[in-house]
């Protein structure tokens, strides 16, 4: 007989190792021994004394140690992990991203644009021709307060396409004046090399045209002119050409003299380049 030492409940099929209600190993009781009853013969009897009865002892049985049931899937049973919450997530931050490089470039794409538009704009162009008499942009300047030309900087954007605003073109224009009036004043030939296309015709001070090898050659310093401005500027456009038309006004030491000038320019090496200039004196 067997007994189960957490419920004491007791099982007399040997071949049980576990108890049927919570699983506890069992135990081996041993069973009361059996109060066989032996009958004496009688004094008279001549049969001799029966042999003792003998008590069975079943042989003991050693249980198997106990091992708690393992956790094991049925086969075909699905795992309890699923999967779809981990592609959910991996798609959801591929689209955050796109989503975000998506804005990040339409901020971008415009500024950039918008940079380079300004810095093909801005691109040095700032020279004059003729003599003293020629023209320069919208402002009373002292020389020595004229802006250097800024076309110091052009050879590095010699792929540049012109400027196609008016206004745009007019403004580097008219500091493209300002320089050349101060160069003229200076006969600063260097800076005149610059300004003029090496195909300038202009027109000298005594009406005849001359090229940019003797404008340069006859240039001298004029240090009797000590303010001008510009007048009713206006700028024609035609793809890498323009023509700037207008009137400077000379302050001289007694007196003020005003001329009427039309220069040409072309747009060479990523900036603008005199190629011809006519003026004539306003009496």
């Amino acid at each position: 007989m067997k007994s189960c030492p957490t419920c004491n409940q007791t099982f007399t099929d040997l071949n049980l190792s576990f108890c049927i209600d919570d699983g506890t190993p069992l135990v081996l009781v041993a069973e009361p021994a059996d109060e066989t009853t032996v009958v004496s013969p009688s004094s008279g009897s001549r049969l001799s004394d029966p042999p003792p009865t003998e008590v069975y002892k079943p042989r003991d049985w050693q249980a198997p140690d106990y091992q708690p049931p393992g956790f094991q899937v049925a086969p075909g049973e699905p795992s309890k992990r699923k999967r779809w919450p981990w592609i959910v997530g991996t798609l959801a931050v591929l689209v955050i991203s796109l989503i975000g490089l998506g804005i990040a470039a339409a901020m971008l794409i415009p500024n950039m644009k918008r940079a380079t538009s300004n810095r093909n704009s801005s691109s040095p162009n700032v020279e004059r021709s003729s003599d003293s008499n020629s023209s320069a942009p919208v402002s009373n300047s002292n020389i020595e307060s004229t802006p250097e030309n800024t076309n110091t900087l052009a050879d590095e954007a010699t792929a540049t396409p012109p400027p196609t605003d008016k206004d745009v073109a007019l403004a580097v224009l008219t500091d493209l004046e300002h320089e050349w009036t101060v160069a003229n004043i200076n006969a600063d030939k260097q800076k005149l090399n610059r300004i003029l296309a090496d195909d300038y015709v202009g027109m000298s001070s005594d009406g005849k045209n001359q090229g940019k090898a003797e404008y340069l050659r006859t240039i001298e310093r004029d240090t009797a002119i000590q303010k001008w401005e510009f007048e009713d500027l206006k700028v024609s456009l035609m793809g890498d050409r323009a023509s700037l038309d207008g009137v400077i006004r000379l302050q001289l030491p007694d007196q003020e003299a005003a001329f009427r000038f039309t220069d040409k320019f072309v747009w060479r090496d990523g900036r603008w380049q005199a190629v011809g200039s006519e003026i004539s004196r306003i009496k």
